[in-house]
């Protein structure tokens, strides 16, 4: 039965389906004729695809399964293959106008011919890359709408061609800078992950800050230069976590989980140790108010002590203070008595005292109420002075606290600018022969106030050393990433070993071809590596 099908397929073929193809043809290149002179694009493409449908069920009523595709295949050609010109034209339009309905019909009809969709990905791609940067331009704010790219991924079906297009876009924008200008995205969204953490983001639950958390990976998967927003968003989470800053502990590390589980342990290591250090220094603490209690001689601090313990390697902090100091008197015994009890317990481990990040709560009990006020260590060295002294000298600050010209008289604006010292002169610059008193009339709306330093404050200066300190770490990481590549190639031409450099960066940031050679010409000078005898293009790993 199955050979004498043959025979009579060939003769359905021959004697009907050529002629009625030539006919459908005809047909339906009249038919797309009229259309178009009585039609828009919109309502042309829901005629063309209710014929088509049309013509579907007539094929299954009364043709051979053979003519199916073979029909509807003369119909698109007719209808949609002959007026790519027009169809085109009309993408920009119905792209930029975000007319959904005529996206999908558009996108429905062009993918079923040769040619048909990469225009339309284009003006796609392109429409989307204006939209992100008009919306996020000036780039004050970072947010990307996701209404279109997921009206855009149902419609589609998740078509293989446009979700590029869109990658692309969305990474165009991401990524984009002003010409002669540094991308601002990866600081924009350290920054916007600052807020969202910090315990002024009032009037959103753990859940809230979750949920918009999880949206901010989607954006942070297309920044390039992922290593710039690491160094951001380190020193945003010292100054949230050493200042008592953060919403919610289990907040920052889940934030911490979700930036490993995109680029891995390497990226969020010294974030993991940072995190892990304040537990750490809590159990430390407990340990310390235990040694006090359990002392032969009964130790009195006179003051409530809280230290935390920080790996030097992990914290993005200078060792190096801005400016010598001389504690307070009051504190001494506080910083002897744990430095015994630490070296007890960790021997040949060395501390080194960051005070220039310290803080405290100083009570004044001059005024007609009990104010307390939160200061850093350098306003409270300040304070002090005064416990002896109704007026201090700029020069008795200077010896009392050590401190250089700059940093103190940084300090002393602090506190005349809340007005908790007056300034017994008429000249407003701090002088030499200036002298100072405290405030008997200072008064506050609140009994516990903070006063605010540039040490809780981003500076510009601190900006532009995150950025150098980018620089420096990127400089290493190629070195290394050379070294590796040389290793286990042993000979490589110039070329390939740039491209490899880039293969094995393109994960943190994007290398400038301009910083892998120069990276190579110190490989070179520290004779890791040496040009080849053979070829002026070629390098080899000196063993």
């Amino acid at each position: 039965k199955l050979l004498s099908l043959f025979p009579a397929l060939q003769f359905y073929q021959e004697i009907f389906e050529g002629p009625f193809l030539i006919k459908t043809g005809e047909y339906y290149k009249q038919e797309a004729s009229n259309l178009l002179q009585e039609s828009n694009c919109s309502q042309y493409m829901e005629k063309v695809l209710a014929r088509l449908k049309d013509e579907e069920v007539r094929c299954r009523k009364y043709l051979h399964p053979s003519s199916y595709a073979k029909v509807i295949h003369e119909c698109q050609q007719r209808m949609v293959a002959d007026h790519l010109q027009f169809l085109h034209g009309e993408c920009q339009s119905i792209i930029r106008q975000e007319k959904r309905e005529d996206m999908a019909n558009m996108y429905t009809l062009l993918r079923a011919v040769a040619n048909g969709l990469p225009h339309m990905i284009q003006e796609l791609q392109v429409h989307i890359h204006n939209e992100g940067i008009r919306g996020t331009t000036p780039l004050n704010t970072l947010s990307l709408s996701p209404s279109l790219p997921l009206s855009l991924s149902l419609f589609l079906n998740g078509d293989q061609h446009f979700m590029s297009a869109l990658d692309k876009a969305l990474t165009s924008v991401v990524n984009f800078r002003e010409p002669k200008s540094i991308c601002k995205a990866p600081e924009l969204l350290a920054k916007y992950c600052d807020n969202l953490l910090k315990k002024s983001a009032k009037g959103m639950t753990e859940n809230e800050v979750e949920d918009k958390l999880t949206s901010f990976i989607t954006v942070f998967k297309y920044i390039d230069d992922k290593d710039i927003f690491q160094k951001f968003y380190a020193r945003m989470l010292a100054k949230r976590l050493i200042h008592g800053l953060s919403l919610s502990m289990d907040s920052e590390e889940a934030m911490i989980n979700k930036l490993k589980q995109a680029c891995g342990y390497e990226f969020t290591s010294k974030l993991h140790r940072m995190y892990t250090d304040m537990s750490v220094s809590a159990d430390l603490n407990n340990k310390f108010n235990n040694f006090i209690k359990t002392q032969e001689t009964v130790v009195d601090l006179g003051i409530s002590f809280q230290i935390y313990v920080l790996q030097a390697g992990a914290w993005p902090l200078s060792h190096v203070p801005s400016s010598t100091f001389a504690i307070p008197q009051e504190l001494e015994k506080s910083v002897q008595m744990f430095e015994m009890f630490y070296n007890q317990h960790f021997s040949g481990r060395k501390l080194t005292w960051l005070h220039y990040l310290c803080t405290g709560e100083v009570k004044m009990n001059y005024l007609s109420k009990p104010y307390v006020a939160m200061v850093t260590t350098y306003q409270m060295a300040v304070l002090l002075a005064f416990n002896n002294s109704q007026t201090v000298t700029y020069k008795e600050l200077q010896d009392g606290t050590q401190m250089n010209e700059k940093e103190l008289q940084k300090t002393i604006k602090s506190l005349l600018d809340v007005k908790m010292l007056n300034h017994d002169s008429e000249k407003e610059d701090i002088e030499a022969e200036s002298t100072f008193s405290l405030n008997m009339s200072f008064t506050s709306k609140r009994t516990k106030f903070k006063i605010t330093t540039s040490m809780q404050k981003d500076t510009p200066q601190e900006m532009e050393q995150t950025r150098s300190a980018v620089d420096e770490d990127r400089k290493m990481y190629l070195q290394a990433a050379i070294v590796r590549i040389m290793k286990a190639r042993k000979v490589l031409r110039h070329n390939a070993l740039i491209q490899e450099v880039i293969n094995q960066s393109k994960a943190r940031f994007n290398p400038s071809i301009s910083m892998i050679k120069k990276c190579i010409e110190v490989l070179i000078d520290k004779q890791y590596i040496e040009r080849s005898q053979t070829s002026a293009d070629e390098y080899s790993y000196v063993a």
